[in-house]
């Protein structure tokens, strides 16, 4: 049983889908592991820690060469994996939704493409779960560039000189990522705010010593998604919200988006019109912008200003955290495998009405075969 792991090639993708931590670990179930020569350098991880945990480096022919199973953060191009042979699994984040070709491609070379991002939300699954991981990241190093963006400081500050005012942070869509914004704003001594179209969340935002900002007594709330992402709204329910946070958001220093619906763009959160009433030097950080945004003005990889508004629009923030985001990367697919692991067999073996191998498999034998693409 031979595991590959490959140097990434996306634009800006700086991470990789095992660490010498994991490595090890493959190594000690009894497979051999091949690491592509520099493909955690970027991340900090450096050949030689591979080589010490008991994994061969190599090319990336070298690597793929005879592996039953290829390791990627995204998925790679089809093209560059030529070398695989038929029927091998290719385990990574593979935006099943918006590489459709590319999934199409893996089921023509005979690749057995498993899509972690697709993996359940259910107890078993959770350290199997690359988006938790990563947004979890993503929700912190959202607060850090608001606050890096911003001409002032988080807590409030009583000098001789006078007291500086705590700034005003305001949280849209409290999932994971949500949810760590909240509470790494409120270690840097800001004032917290949140909302979310699901109510179960209420709670949740006052846990974190941050008050909740809810529309109340309105109708046709369809809010509660399934697998724990948010749903669409009634048209009642989006009037009543634009409203309240028109309110709100006028009087915010910081606002953090994060909400995303899988498979549909983003939610639009807040409009040009709402931008025009904050105050000049506030900041939003819109980590839905690579879906299309939740800020209207939001541009994927920029920072721009509209009405003195700075919006923040970085691409693949988990990435910008290398290290911690391909040790967390790596640990979801290291427990994904080591679960399915049959020691008689020395090799990992998915049956077929198991839940979590119908969730993320797309492509076996030849053809496409996950119901959510086939849809």
């Amino acid at each position: 049983m031979k595991i590959a792991v490959l140097k990434e090639t996306a634009a800006g993708e700086r991470r990789v889908a095992a660490t010498p931590e994991t490595a090890k670990k493959f190594v000690g179930l009894g497979a051999e592991v091949a690491i592509e020569r520099g493909a955690g350098a970027s991340a900090s991880y450096a050949d030689a820690a591979y080589e010490a945990a008991g994994a061969a480096l190599g090319s990336r022919d070298e690597a793929l060469r005879g592996a039953d199973i290829i390791l990627g953060v995204q998925g790679p191009d089809p093209a560059s994996i030529a070398a695989a042979k038929q029927g091998a699994w290719l385990v990574a984040g593979l935006n099943p939704f918006g590489e459709r070709s590319r999934v199409d491609a893996y089921a023509k070379a005979g690749i057995e493409a498993l899509a972690m991002e697709f993996m359940p939300r259910i107890t078993r699954a959770q350290s199997m779960d690359i988006l938790s991981s990563q947004s979890n990241l993503a929700g912190y190093k959202a607060v850090l560039d608001a606050a890096a963006a911003y001409d002032r400081v988080f807590p409030m500050m009583m000098t001789a000189a006078g007291t500086v005012s705590a700034a005003r942070v305001f949280v849209m869509g409290v999932g994971v990522a949500g949810l760590q914004a909240i509470a790494t704003a409120r270690r840097l001594g800001a004032q917290v705010s949140a909302t979310d179209v699901r109510s179960a969340t209420k709670e949740q935002i006052q846990s974190l010593g941050a008050k909740p900002i809810f529309v109340e007594d309105v109708k046709g709330i369809e809010g509660e998604g399934s697998g724990g992402y948010a749903g669409e709204m009634s048209d009642e329910y989006k009037k009543a919200q634009a409203d309240l946070v028109s309110s709100h958001i006028a009087k915010q220093d910081i606002v953090i988006t994060t909400a995303l619906i899988p498979g549909r763009p983003a939610p639009r959160l807040i409009s040009d019109a709402q931008l025009a009433t904050m105050k000049p030097g506030s900041v939003i950080v819109d980590l839905a912008v690579e879906q299309g945004g939740n800020v209207e003005g939001a541009v994927a990889g920029e920072i721009v200003e509209k009405h003195g508004v700075r919006i923040v629009g970085h691409k693949n923030v988990p990435s910008r955290l290398a290290a911690d985001a391909s040790a967390l990367f790596a640990r979801n697919l290291y427990n994904f495998l080591a679960a399915f692991w049959d020691k008689g067999a020395g090799k990992p073996v998915l049956p077929e009405d198991d839940e979590i191998a119908a969730a993320i498999r797309l492509t076996q034998g030849g053809k496409v075969v996950n119901e959510r693409l086939l849809a």
